[in-house]
Formats: C-alpha cells, sequence, structure tokens
C-alpha cells in the first residue's frame, strides 16, 4: 500500500504541497536529521516516505508524534499526517504542535457573543507571537462563559498591525499615538460591553478554568469587587498567590518561586492587590472610579491603587487559585528599575504612598512583618483552627457532615477558619477539597505539613484564637502541643462518647473485647475533656453520662446538623412505596443493625406488606451486608446526595433500627429534615428531644416489625409525621440555634 502510493500523482501533489507550505522547513530537516543529509536524499521525499512513520518533525511548527497522538483517526498508512494537516487538520481547528506557529491562512476564530458577560481586554505593544499564543490559549481554553476579546494595541510596528487575519471576531481598538500601558488599557475599556472588565497581559497563557473560577466567584458573591488569578512561571514556580502591600507602600508577590501546589496558596482569600497580568473587575465599578488612576501614567502602580480603590467603595479585593495563568514576567518592559518604562515603578510607588498614606499605616505591617496575617489580610479576624481525621466527606457519614457544615457556620460568621485533616492526603480536584478552599478556609495537606505541622503550630499557634479538635484518637495527637504554643480557647469536639459505645456493644454483643476498650477510651476521654476549655456533644445523654463520670467536667451540647433552609413538606403517600434505611458502614453499629433487621424484623413486615422493597443505602458496605442484597433486598453502596434525594422522595418511610452506639444518629436527622416517617429504636432516638412525638420507638424485633406495618398503612399519620419532622428540625437544628449554643464558648457568635 504505501509503495504503490510514493508512485502515484497522488504522491507528487503530496510533494508539491510540502514544498510549498512554510511548515516544512528544509534547512530544519537537514540540520536535524544528519543521516538525511549524508545520504543526499531530497527531504521532502523523505519525510514523506520515511520521516512521518518514525515521528520525524517537518518543522518547528509541526509535531508528527503529537498530531498523530491526538487524531488517532488520521492513518499514517493512507495519509502522510502534515498532508493531512493541511488538506484537512487546519480547517477543522486541528492543533500542529502543542505550541502552535501563527498562521493567517488559517485564522483562530472566536466565538461571537451578542452579550458578553465579561470583555477580555488585552493591551498590546509589539511581541506578536506572545500575542499570538495568549489569545490561542482564551480560545482552547475558555468554553463556558461567554466573553469578548478587545486587542488595545498601542500603535505596535511588528505583525500585530494584522493581528485581525489571523484572529476573527475580536474587536482591535488600535491608538492613533503611543499611549503607555495605562492609558491604552482606560481607552479600550470605554469599548467593553460585559458586566465584567478583566485585564490580561499579552505575555501570559492561560490555563484550563482561568475564565470559569473567575467569574463563577465573582458572581457567588456581590461584595467581591475585583477577583484575581494564580500567576505562575514558564518553568512552572509560583510568581504570585496575591499580593502583600507593606506599610511604606513596598509590595510583596506572595509565595514567588514556590512549587505553586502548596496548601498556602490554593484558598480564597482576600489580598491587597492581584498583579494586574489577570484581574477581572467588575464594569460598574470601574466607570464609578473612571479607570486606572491616570497619576500612574505611563505604568506601574496602577493594578495595586485599583483595588485599594475598590476597597475604598465598600467592596473586597479576592484571589482566586483555580484560576491559573502562566506570566513570561518582563516581557513587556524588562526588568530593570533604573531605566525605560520600569523606572517608573520606583517613581510611582511614591505616589502610591502619598495617595494611601492613612490606610497604609493603619492597615498594613511594617516590610516582611506578620505575613501569616498580611497574606490574607486577616489581622481584624479571629482564627480558628479546626483539626479531624481528614477531609469531610459530608455526603458519606453524618460526623463528616457536621464537620462541614460547622466549618461552614465559622467562616459565614466571619472568622479565618484553618483546617487540618490528619492524613493529610491531598484530594486534587475532588468537591471534599474544593468545599472548603472555594469557600475561604485553609486546608493544610501534602507531604510538607505531614513532616513539619508540629513546626507550624510553634511558628503560628499566636495566631490561633479557638483551636477545634475534633474525635479522641486525633485530639489526643494534638492538644498538648497546642496548650504548650498557643493560648487559644481549645474546644474538644467529641462527636460521641467512644467508651459509651463500646459499653453498650458489649451488652448487646458480650464481646470482652468491647468492655476492654470501653475502659481504655473512659480514660482517653475524659483526660481530653479536662484538658481542653470544653467539651462539645450533641446530646445531653453525653452531657449526663460525662457529669456522672466527673462533675468538674466542662461540657455543652451543640446540634448535629446546622440547616440554613428547610424544605416545605410534600408528602404524598400515593406516590411513595418502598422502605429504606441509610448509613455508612465504616460505623460498625450500623452493620450490626442492618443485620438484625433483616434476620428479625424484615421477615415479619414481608409477611404482612406484599411487594415492599427494602433499600440499604450507605457508603463501603461490607461483605456481610452486600450478601443481604435478593428480589427483595437492594444494597446501594455510595450515593451522590442529589441521588439520596430522590430515595428520599420515592420511598414511603425510613428506618433506624440502631441497637447501640452514642449520641445523635446522624441518619435520623437527616430523614426528619426530608419529610420522611421514621421507625427506630431508642438507641437511634437518643439524645432527641419529644423524639416520641415525631417518629416511632420500638425496641424489640416484634413490635418494631408491627410499627413499620401499622404506620405503612396509615396514610394520615404519615403526612402528619412528616410535616412534624421538618417542624422539628427547624425548632432543633437551624444556624441560629447552633449560633447560640456556639455563643457560649465563642465570643464570635456573642
Amino acid at each position: 500500500m504505501i509503495g504503490r502510493i510514493y508512485r502515484t500523482a497522488k504522491f507528487l501533489k503530496w510533494k508539491k504541497l510540502l514544498e510549498r507550505s512554510p511548515l516544512f522547513d528544509e534547512r530544519y530537516y537537514l540540520l536535524t536529521y544528519p543521516d538525511v543529509r549524508r545520504a543526499d536524499i531530497d527531504p521532502v521525499w523523505h519525510f514523506l516516505k520515511f520521516g512521518a512513520a518514525e515521528h520525524r518533525n517537518p518543522g518547528r511548527g509541526f509535531d508528527t508524534r503529537f498530531y498523530l497522538e491526538h487524531n488517532p483517526d488520521v492513518d499514517p498508512s493512507v495519509i502522510n499526517p502534515l498532508v493531512h494537516y493541511l488538506l484537512h487538520g487546519r480547517c477543522e481547528g486541528r492543533l500542529p504542535c502543542p505550541d502552535p506557529l501563527p498562521d493567517s491562512e488559517c485564522p483562530v476564530v472566536f466565538e461571537r457573543h451578542r452579550r458578553p458577560l465579561v470583555s477580555i481586554v488585552v493591551p498590546v505593544y509589539n511581541q506578536f507571537e506572545y500575542t499570538y499564543r495568549c489569545l490561542r490559549s482564551i480560545r482552547n481554553n475558555c468554553t463556558t462563559v461567554p466573553y469578548e476579546i478587545i486587542v488595545a494595541d498601542d500603535v505596535s510596528q511588528d505583525e500585530t498591525r494584522r493581528i485581525g487575519d489571523y484572529f476573527k471576531n475580536i474587536r482591535v481598538v488600535r491608538q492613533e499615538r503611543n499611549l503607555g500601558f495605562l492609558l491604552n488599557c482606560n481607552r479600550a475599556a470605554g469599548q467593553a460591553e460585559g458586566k465584567y472588565l478583566l485585564f490580561l497581559n499579552n505575555d501570559t497563557q492561560v490555563r484550563p478554568g482561568w475564565l470559569e473560577s473567575l467569574v463563577d466567584l465573582a458572581e457567588s458573591d456581590g461584595t467581591i469587587g475585583l477577583v484575581g488569578s494564580k500567576l505562575v512561571y514558564p518553568d512552572g514556580r509560583l510568581q504570585e498567590a496575591g499580593g502583600i502591600v507593606w506599610n511604606d507602600a513596598g509590595g510583596w508577590n506572595f509565595g514567588r518561586l514556590d512549587d505553586p501546589g502548596q496548601a498556602e496558596y490554593n484558598y480564597v482569600k482576600e489580598v491587597d492587590y492581584v498583579s494586574g497580568a489577570s484581574i477581572m473587575v467588575r464594569h460598574d465599578l470601574w466607570k464609578k472610579l473612571g479607570g486606572f488612576d491616570e497619576r500612574y501614567v505611563p505604568a506601574y502602580y496602577e493594578d495595586t491603587d485599583l483595588a485599594f480603590e475598590i476597597r475604598r467603595l465598600g467592596y473586597r479585593v479576592v484571589y482566586q487559585p483555580k484560576s491559573e495563568v502562566v506570566h513570561f514576567e518582563g516581557i513587556s518592559h524588562g526588568t530593570d528599575t533604573g531605566g525605560g518604562v520600569k523606572k517608573h515603578q520606583v517613581e510611582n510607588r511614591k505616589k502610591f504612598a502619598a495617595k494611601w498614606k492613612e490606610v497604609l499605616e493603619r492597615e498594613h505591617f511594617p516590610d516582611a512583618k506578620e505575613v501569616f496575617l498580611a497574606r490574607d489580610r486577616s489581622r481584624s479576624r479571629k482564627h480558628v483552627l479546626f483539626v479531624d481525621h481528614y477531609l469531610p466527606h459530608f455526603d458519606q457519614d453524618a460526623g463528616s457532615k457536621a464537620a462541614f457544615q460547622y466549618l461552614k457556620i465559622l467562616r459565614d460568621s466571619g472568622m479565618q477558619v484553618h483546617f487540618i485533616g490528619d492524613n493529610f492526603w491531598h484530594y486534587p480536584d475532588t468537591p471534599y477539597l474544593d468545599a472548603l478552599t472555594q469557600t475561604g478556609i485553609e486546608v493544610l495537606y501534602g507531604e510538607r505539613y505531614a513532616n513539619r505541622w508540629r513546626e507550624w503550630l510553634r511558628e503560628n499557634g499566636r495566631y490561633f484564637d479557638y483551636v477545634i479538635l475534633s474525635r479522641p484518637h486525633i485530639a489526643v495527637k494534638y492538644i498538648d502541643l497546642v496548650k504548650e504554643v498557643s493560648d487559644a480557647k481549645i474546644i474538644y469536639f467529641g462527636h460521641d462518647l467512644h467508651f459509651l459505645r463500646e459499653e453498650r456493644q458489649y451488652r448487646v454483643t458480650g464481646d470482652e473485647r468491647h468492655l476492654e476498650e470501653s475502659r481504655y477510651w473512659r480514660e482517653k476521654e475524659t483526660d481530653l475533656i479536662s484538658k481542653a476549655d470544653v467539651g462539645y456533644f450533641f446530646s445531653e445523654v453525653e452531657k449526663d453520662v460525662l457529669a456522672e463520670e466527673n462533675p468538674a467536667l466542662d461540657v455543652d451540647v451543640v446540634p448535629l446538623f446546622i440547616y440554613d433552609r428547610f424544605i416545605e413538606p410534600d408528602y404524598d403517600p400515593s406516590r411513595r412505596r418502598d422502605i429504606m434505611f441509610v448509613g455508612g458502614f465504616a460505623h460498625r453499629p450500623n452493620v450490626d443493625a442492618m443485620q438484625w433487621f433483616v434476620k428479625e424484623v424484615w421477615p415479619r413486615i414481608r409477611a404482612e406488606l406484599e411487594g415492599v422493597r427494602l433499600y440499604i443505602i450507605g457508603s463501603n458496605p461490607p461483605e456481610e451486608i452486600t450478601a443481604l442484597a435478593n428480589e427483595e433486598i437492594t444494597v446501594t453502596g455510595y450515593v451522590s446526595d442529589e441521588v439520596l434525594e430522590e430515595y428520599y422522595r420515592r420511598c414511603r418511610m425510613v428506618v433506624a433500627p440502631l441497637r447501640f452506639g452514642a449520641g445523635i444518629k446522624g441518619k435520623v436527622v437527616d430523614a426528619l429534615y426530608y419529610g420522611m416517617p421514621v421507625v427506630t429504636t431508642p438507641i437511634g432516638a437518643e439524645g432527641l428531644p419529644d423524639a416520641g412525638r415525631y417518629m416511632e420507638v420500638h425496641e424489640d424485633a416484634g413490635s418494631f416489625a408491627s410499627a413499620v406495618c401499622e404506620l405503612y398503612r396509615d396514610d394520615e399519620r404519615l403526612v402528619g409525621m412528616s410535616e412534624g419532622g421538618v417542624e422539628y428540625c427547624r425548632k432543633y437544628f437551624s444556624v441560629s440555634r447552633a449560633g447560640e449554643a456556639l455563643a457560649k464558648t465563642i465570643d464570635h457568635f456573642k
């Protein structure tokens, strides 16, 4: 096949096509592949017959291996890859290499939006190839946000003058004379139509999610006036994770030259400024301010001044770590502050210092002092450190959901929140990490903190007003060091009493090991509470048990879950049929509950309720639980919150047949929140005030089964219990109720 191709007229056409194309560079080919030069072979002929199959490149603008790997439909035995690109791929928008050279014969086409949400202003002065790659990176990496491109050309003399030949559906605002960076931006911004103005240096290349993450953050909070990107150097090191301004008007690029993946650079935070290489501002605020202050003409400090002006108007300046931009710093103006445009950096610092003298003295630290507070403008906020076993998997178990909700209420109260998951595992691109970092919570993760968390605490313990230590096996590791290095008020977040749970499991199973475990945890838990300023538990039961152990222990009760909104009950028995259980099976009481229920209770229910199914829902089901599945019982394993809500809408009631455990049971509270009638045991109802008024509570298998069957048939009672459960959650599990409980310990809530 291949041999025949190269003896046909098609081969001659391909050869002529390559000879005319600038993508085949004969000199490059001969210098790169000396064996071709020594053989005295026509380089085009060699590439067509042998070179492409050997993954040789015809020039700097085409990468054969890259093209074939990214276009598996191209068969090199049928068509030469460069020929395919010239005949088909270029018009189809396929990339010839990872970083393609400009090609005016096949311009990059931007989508035209009648109502752009964002106007991206790219100020340029020569450096055409940087501008080309910048705009191409926008086209390749921004897909969901409607935007427009405005190229602000400050009288370039190079190929930039023809930029409209290389890109379609962009607007070019060409100045009549060279205005300098600041005035060029101001003039071009006057043509913008978007709700947001985004200024992007031409010596940048944006990465996927760059624009979307900026817009999502700004749209989520109307108090944000300006939001900026994480800047990284081409070699992968960090340029800036937000900027710090000292009281002498000097500036710091926070994190410069460090690893951009480190935890301290990857949470949303307020900052003094973000370097103007990539900043997005609300258009209405820009107009109100009249653009960049012209006292800083031609350039430097205009971006810092804009951030200060935004704050003066009562808005916040925020850094978005998910918006990542590669910045070829110094391309436009160099790095020498002694001459050229760069000299204005020194002059404008003096102007800036004079304009903002009072603010700098009042709000900013001396040079390089108190970086911990300066990096996120948190000097006026209370700081709280929350330590748990790992990131809250809020959709998998009640303890994690409670931890997540308390982290949110602390953050929403205006405190600066820091979180340590004791495994320090990095969960990149998971909802569990983003759920914290994207709301402004610093999460310490990775090898750096796993190896030096003690040093970190010694360095920064003095900044914390409160430290919350969750779960006994985690708290015991931290509490002594926290007391040594910090004056913080320590809160032991016990969730439930391990020693009580183990004691009850012993009573059910008779296994002496649980009695031994109970003795061990009794000593540990009472010691932790005595060392802490207060112990937090979810029910009065734990408080009463601890009072019997040691009346001197300070224990408070807080809600298990915190709901900031409540559903309106819409329970129609005619549209519901089956029975469900929800609980994570890493928690041993749930395993026992389902084994007992299926063996002792379910057969009695099936004898009376024909055709009813049981859904066992929860993460990490062990073999003894999956073995329960049959034609009447479905074991789902983990399901998302959305799928779980669908089960709550489809099923008729929830069962929680727990025989041991301690504390309030999250599965019961969540069922009440969703308006589900509940049948449970005294252990399942434990700690819930007036539980018997809102759910059926039965202990032995016979009465439990009877209660399920009677309730199942009583539509009126089902509807009443649904409405009552939602009202119960409004009363006991609201944000305001949690705030009242926290106020006993945390002054911030008073």
